[in-house]
């Protein structure tokens, strides 16, 4: 099963490719073997060929005579290597008994008779145990009662050095073949899924936010399912955005007939308005909470990335000034060039939600940092109030948990930081500061770098 679904999960270049080495594979030796045979083949017909017309000549040149009770032949075969000894080219007539006549090369040896009718070749061992492909014909003269056995022999090892050569030529050539179509058919690949790649660039441009649309310059096919792409995406946002609204719509609607039912309240008798409090209390916040998350654009799956300097500046802005007006002491410290793929009103949100309660609760000063750690941006919000113990940081990160029992207008607790941070794929930490305060870390994952093609 696993090799199985590693081979569904294999890319389209590999496996094309995969197939066109297997296909390599089995034509290419096929075609070499065949092409071998064929070789082979024809090297034996002509050399068959050409032992029937040295036959033919010896046929032609050779007589009986009669005065001296022997056989002569008045024929050249023109080839040096019948006067050669044990040449391997050899002829030989014979009656089967005493009369023979031998070609020079074949000096004291004789060759086997096989007495057979008609023209027939045969694979005998000659001189010096070569191999030796002999054809044999049967022939009358015209003063001679006996039939005369007239052959032809040669070397076999020429034949076969061919077609050795012509194997390891071939082979050579099979696999060189191979080599170049397999890197044709590589570039071949390459160029066809060109457009793939170029889909995959534009989708990834699009989710960085580099822009709004996949490209749809492609070829007819991939344009036709760009162009789908891009209408799916049209149609989501817009989803989203409506989703958005009407959450906010419905999150507003809520809102004020609460605090109508709040106002009422206090009219009640004193033993019915604290029941009626609390759960009105718990429907305030229950509202404020969806009210924050459905105002923020949530996690960025198709989203620009943001300078965070940029994004957080009217926000350092204004809690500076409240700061002020508060005496209190804030130090912002955002290194310049720090980006993150986020909504910067979800940002806004995380930082000015944190910022809020460090106003509230900071004795004297309160602090924004910010640095990268590993492919991680961590932002960090720091007072010197009187901090939380482990089982309140718990209690104000669950949902619906505030920091502002105490004091009003801190904001909606650390609920909605904690999940727009988890949302936008970071977290938010609570600890200790180094004033004895309330350290809040938000870590976000920075700006993935761009994959190459």
């Amino acid at each position: 099963m696993m090799l199985t679904e590693r081979l569904r999960r294999l890319p389209v270049a590999t496996r094309m490719l995969v197939s066109a080495l297997v296909l390599i594979l089995l034509v290419l030796p096929a075609a070499g073997v065949l092409l071998s045979w064929n070789f082979r083949e024809a090297v034996n017909t002509a050399f068959n060929e050409r032992l029937e017309s040295l036959l033919n000549v010896v046929i032609a040149g050779v007589s009986y005579d009669v005065r001296q009770d022997a056989l002569v032949t008045s024929r050249q075969l023109g080839d040096s290597r019948f006067d050669q000894v044990f040449s391997g080219w050899y002829w030989q007539i014979s009656d089967g008994s005493e009369r023979v006549l031998t070609s020079r090369s074949l000096w004291d040896q004789r060759l086997a008779v096989f007495h057979e009718p008609g023209m027939v070749f045969h694979r005998i061992t000659g001189p010096r145990n070569k191999p030796l492909r002999l054809l044999e014909r049967d022939i009358r003269l015209p003063n001679l009662d006996d039939v005369l056995h007239v052959q032809v022999a040669a070397d076999l090892g020429e034949v076969e050095a061919q077609v050795a050569r012509f194997q390891t030529l071939l082979w050579l050539s099979m696999v060189t073949l191979g080599g170049l179509l397999l890197a044709l058919i590589g570039l071949q690949i390459r160029w066809g899924l060109a457009p793939l790649r170029r889909i995959e660039q534009s989708l990834k441009a699009v989710e960085q936010g580099r822009q709004p649309f996949v490209e749809t310059g492609l070829p007819r096919e991939l344009a036709r399912l760009a162009e789908a792409i891009n209408t799916v995406l049209e149609r989501d946002q817009r989803l989203i955005a409506r989703g958005r609204t009407a959450a906010g719509n419905l999150a507003h609607a809520l809102k004020t007939p609460v605090a109508v039912l709040t106002t009422l309240a206090e009219r009640l008798p004193e033993d019915q308005q604290a029941a009626m409090w609390s759960e009105l209390k718990r429907l305030d916040e229950a509202v404020r909470h969806h009210l924050a998350r459905a105002s923020a654009a949530g996690p960025v799956a198709l989203g620009a990335e943001q300078d965070i300097a940029a994004v957080l500046k009217p926000v350092i802005e204004g809690v500076r000034r409240l700061a002020g007006r508060r005496g209190l002491v804030f130090q912002s410290e955002l290194p310049p060039g720090l980006r993150v793929r986020i909504d910067a009103q979800d940002l806004q949100e995380i930082v000015g939600n944190l910022l809020e309660n460090a106003i509230n609760w900071a004795k004297s000063s309160f602090r924004l940092t910010g640095r990268v750690e590993g492919k991680s941006l961590l932002l960090s919000i720091s007072d010197d109030g009187p901090g939380m113990s482990p089982e309140t940081r718990q209690e104000a990160m669950s949902r619906g948990g505030r920091l502002d029992e105490v004091k009003s207008g801190s904001g909606l607790g650390l609920a909605i930081v904690a999940e727009l941070a988890a949302l936008h794929g970071g977290s938010l930490r609570l600890d200790l500061s180094a004033d004895g305060g309330l350290l809040a870390e938000v870590t976000l994952p920075l700006m993935y770098p761009e994959s190459g093609a």
